[in-house]
């Protein structure tokens, strides 16, 4: 278990988890290259300290948490990534949110919005842009050094070369246009990135791009076909269970109980069977025993489509645009 996992693993509330898990990741890009100051959480070790015990706190009475970020109606981990870091802002001990979200607009048009505005206890101000990004990275490291375009979504529609771009040469530079000016919103603001999330590769020895953060979460992908010569015998194992993670359980690693456990002990043959031939890459975890009632997290990985890797690998090589 990595420090980072012992830290998260003291807090039993899942929102509360990933909370924790996203203030204190490790940040995706290296300080040295990230293009951009990254966002630090804490100012200070007292800081970090007050945040451990204020989260502590929320975990025993978690129901303001839960009815901030908990919308049944929406599936994007963006925005719920965004409404726990503003929960953290606006009710913990580490800074004071200003503002959360704000439009920028030319002509009744939109053409941008600042994430975070804050002040810390020092009075700094603070202009955070928050990315939560899962990458899978292509390619074997063994012709050439890992490139950041390198890193792909899983769904083929995101590079981690273009996030960086639009990053730096978009939203970083939000509140420094006349259109922010003009809200009167008293700085100056100072921007930073606030970039987390887990890097995906397909064989553990490749060393990652040089912009990439030395302690970078990490976890693992196989093709369906790998996957099934991996595991397709699926016999069945007390101490070991798999489960899919939707969407909106890719922060934190879980927990499992017993019962949960059994049930997907019992139902390993439909789950080998369905994760051996995926229409789209998913994402899975192990999960292995630790007590007489509770189950752990192992590792965490995506199974993709046969054709995906090919299909990965045109869209790192291509020259396509950063989005919109």
């Amino acid at each position: 278990m990595t420090g980072l996992s012992r830290l998260v693993d003291r807090f039993g509330d899942a929102t509360v988890r990933d909370l924790a898990w996203l203030l204190f990741s490790p940040d995706l890009l290296r300080e040295s290259a990230a293009g951009a100051p990254l966002a630090q959480p804490f100012e200070s070790a007292d800081a970090r300290d007050a945040t451990l015990a204020w989260l502590a706190g929320l975990d025993a009475a978690p129901d303001a948490l839960h009815v901030r970020s908990r919308n049944p109606k929406s599936t994007r981990l963006g925005i719920y990534a965004e409404s726990l870091l503003e929960f953290f802002l606006a009710h913990g001990p580490a800074a004071r949110l200003i503002a959360a979200n704000v439009p920028l607009r030319r002509q009744r048009r939109t053409i941008g919005e600042c994430d975070f505005l804050l002040e810390t206890a020092a009075g700094a101000r603070l202009h955070w842009e928050l990315a939560v990004k899962f990458y899978l990275h292509i390619g074997d490291g063994v012709a050439r050094a890992a490139r950041l375009s390198d890193y792909v979504g899983p769904n083929l529609q995101d590079r981690f070369d273009l996030k960086h771009a639009r990053l730096l040469t978009h939203q970083l530079g939000l509140t420094s246009r006349a259109e922010f000016a003009a809200l009167g919103l008293e700085g100056p603001w100072h921007p930073q990135l606030f970039i987390k999330g887990r890097l995906f590769y397909h064989d553990e020895g490749i060393a990652p791009a040089p912009e990439v953060g030395e302690a970078h979460v990490r976890g693992w992908w196989l093709t369906a076909t790998e996957w099934r010569h991996r595991h397709g015998g699926h016999d069945a194992q007390e101490d070991r269970a798999w489960v899919v993670q939707p969407r909106l359980a890719w922060l934190a690693p879980r927990r499992l109980n017993a019962p949960d456990a059994d049930t997907l002990i019992d139902e390993a043959a439909a789950i080998h069977t369905r994760l051996a031939a995926i229409a789209a890459p998913t994402m899975v975890a192990a999960y292995v025993r630790d007590s007489a009632t509770g189950w752990t997290e192992e590792s965490r990985g995506f199974i993709v489509p046969d054709d995906w890797p090919e299909r990965a690998s045109a869209f790192a090589a291509s020259g396509l645009p950063a989005p919109a």
